[in-house]
């Protein structure tokens, strides 16, 4: 049994299972996701935490099988959404699930809009599609949409510059809502946003994903985001997992050097005189990655041992981490003590 299983018996309307996907150019291959396994539940908020590069968009980008091709490559693995297989399926079929069963809030909504359409017809499109309904319909319930995201329905009939940044990231998330899809992906859906609007707009989400009953992948660098929204946490590195567990689990016990590394790099707001303490160097080249764990050549903890592949190690029925040295007495006894707790 898994560690996902563990967690609840509720319906999984996610299930990922060994996903590889690769991107093969002329003179070398970027491995970015590397055997990522994943389950989401209904209603469940799932934060996929990692720096830029660690695979996140990639893995969302699979989910829709919307991995460029070529020179994208799922070269190994399966996804269900809700259950259907998607990487088994043709063109039209998987038409029939995005924006349906499945939707996705993209990173920039400056870009993610059509400039010489409305708002009320952008929404109004996956409606008609999905739904059937005539035109007039789909742009009645495109107003009902906007109103649902804090905007007044008038405003249907603008344009997107009429817009600002934050408008526009409700107008997409509006959009991504449209169908009422049962699992919602938003890649870094506030990044493009000033702090006070990225307050509104994640109360927002956390508010719709409640009254609509959605699971929720929030896709991120910012670990303030996860603790705010999220009730599982992944810690992604170099298109690993490499740490898994509730949000108690992750942020009150970090057992991975690497999540470790991420608490300590961020302001101590207990004690504001204490120096941070950034994880040296950068991430590997996603073409060139070690045998082993690709973490090794950044961790404090590293010992010859970690240049050989390692296995999965479970700390508890909802917490497991990628390490080869955490049964290691010394090991658990050392990262206790270096990690931050951050409740």
């Amino acid at each position: 049994m898994s560690i996902e299983d563990k967690l609840t018996d509720d319906e999984i309307v996610l299930d990922i299972n060994d996903l590889v996907v690769h991107y093969v150019l002329e003179d070398e291959t970027v491995e970015a996701v590397n055997g990522v396994t994943l389950q989401l539940r209904k209603g469940q908020t799932l934060g996929l935490v990692g720096e830029t590069g660690a695979g996140k968009t990639s893995t969302a980008l699979a989910i829709l099988n919307l991995v460029q091709k070529p020179p994208g490559v799922i070269k190994n693995g399966s996804i269900i959404v809700c259950g259907s297989d998607v990487l088994n399926m043709n063109a039209k079929q998987l038409e029939s699930i995005r924006g349906n069963d499945v939707s996705m809030i993209f990173q920039d909504p400056m870009t993610s809009l059509n400039p010489v359409m409305t708002v009320g017809e952008q929404i109004a499109e996956s409606i008609r599609y999905h739904e059937g309904l005539p035109q007039k319909e789909a742009l009645e319930k495109a107003r009902d949409l906007l109103e649902l995201v804090g905007i007044p329905g008038v405003r249907s009939v603008e344009y997107p510059h009429q817009f600002s940044g934050g408008m526009k990231q409700r107008v997409v998330i509006a959009i991504a809502l449209a169908c009422n899809p049962r699992v919602l992906l938003a890649d870094e859906p506030t990044s493009a946003l000033d702090v006070t609007i990225q307050a509104q707009v994640l109360d927002m989400m956390v508010e719709l994903k409640n009254k609509l009953g959605m699971a929720l992948i929030m896709i991120t660098h910012d670990l303030g985001v996860v603790a705010k929204i999220c009730d599982v946490v992944a810690v992604m590195y170099a298109g690993k997992i490499v740490e898994y567990g509730t949000l108690e689990d992750v942020f009150n016990t970090p057992m991975h050097p690497y999540t470790e590394g991420l608490f300590n790099s961020l302001p101590n707001v207990k004690d504001r005189t204490a120096e941070l303490i950034p994880i040296p160097g950068l991430m590997p080249d996603p073409t060139k990655l070690p045998p082993g764990c690709a973490f090794e050549p950044r961790c404090r903890y590293a010992v010859d041992n970690c240049k050989e592949p390692c296995q999965t190690r479970y700390v508890s029925e909802t917490h497991s981490l990628l390490c080869s040295r955490y049964d290691e007495p010394e090991f658990q006894i050392q990262i206790k003590r270096g990690a931050r707790k951050h409740g």
